[in-house]
């Protein structure tokens, strides 16, 4: 192999090693943003309106069993 020919060889594979490499880096740089961070702890609810809620349907199913024995 004569030293023209592997000149030749040596620049041709390192053209297709930098059109390689070039082609990867626009692949890289086209990734999409990472998404939003998730927020933190919910506030928690009042168990207030939640007491209450279970009350009035104790309270309730208590006169519908009372009314249902009369």
């Amino acid at each position: 192999m004569s030293n023209k020919t592997r000149f030749a060889l040596m620049v041709s594979s390192m053209a297709m090693l930098i059109l390689c490499l070039s082609g990867s880096f626009e692949l890289l740089m086209a990734q999409s943003p990472p998404p939003p961070a998730l927020p933190g702890m919910p506030d928690q609810a009042p168990l207030g309106g939640l007491g209450l809620l279970a009350a009035a349907g104790g309270a309730y199913a208590w006169k519908k069993l009372r009314n249902k024995e009369n």
